[in-house]
């Protein structure tokens, strides 16, 4: 048996995440006592993988705990899913892309926000562009559907969906709250702290040629809860 590689910081968020997924999704369905029980171990278990890996002494087992249980709903709205949010990568007519560096983290990466409801996914898209960068985009087509846990992009689970966008008029201009920086960028003058740039840049610049390319989308592992 091949060597398996030894947990990440990710991995472990990604574990206590899915065990607090389905204590949370049962404790949503179940009606007996006996399993209320169990999943509020498995609850309290999931909130100990995550505090020991968060290196935050605000944040102890409890915060998890009390957090997670707070989001506890009923029958089918009470069955917890990855969030979803909605990406865009935008062109200039110079075949660069639009960036903006998160004022949270200081990282670098395409426009994106969670997807509000009342709009249409390409809907928010435009909505996102506009507010984070002040640039107006049209959506052209679906290039990317991405797991924003795997992408080391956050801590939360979720699901990217990726728009191809083309620019069509305003001026940069970086939202005061959520970004601190914007700018067009070539694909071989990328920032250093671009997220997830090895998993979805060479496809974004792709497309952005005008390359026959489908939806990326991240492979289906045959082990996914192996760590890596």
């Amino acid at each position: 048996m091949a060597d398996r590689l030894p947990p990440t910081r990710q991995d472990l968020i990604r574990w206590s995440e899915a065990l607090s997924g389905i204590a949370r999704t049962g404790l949503a369905f179940t009606q007996s006592l006996y399993e209320q029980e169990r999943f509020e171990e498995v609850l309290h278990v999931a909130a100990d993988i995550r505090a020991s890996v968060e290196a935050d002494d605000e944040l102890d087992v409890e915060h998890y705990v009390d957090e997670w249980m707070r989001s506890v709903g009923t029958g089918v709205a009470g069955y917890v899913t990855p969030k979803a949010a909605v990406g865009a990568i935008v062109y200039d007519d110079q075949q660069r892309i639009l960036l903006v560096q998160r004022a949270d983290s200081g990282v670098w990466l395409y426009p994106t926000g969670w997807a509000d409801v009342g709009y249409s996914a390409s809907e928010v898209a435009v909505k996102e562009v506009l507010e984070e960068t002040g640039i107006t985009c049209v959506p052209e087509r679906v290039v990317a559907v991405l797991d924003g846990m795997r992408m080391g992009f956050t801590a939360i689970p979720l699901y990217s969906i990726v728009f191809l966008c083309r620019a069509t008029g305003g001026a940069l201009t970086a939202h005061p709250l959520e970004t601190s920086d914007v700018g067009w960028f070539a694909e071989h003058d990328m920032p250093p702290l671009t997220v997830g740039l090895p998993q979805w840049g060479a496809h974004a610049f792709a497309a952005v040629r005008g390359e026959t390319t489908g939806v990326l989308f991240d492979e289906a592992r045959e082990h996914p809860w192996h760590p890596g």
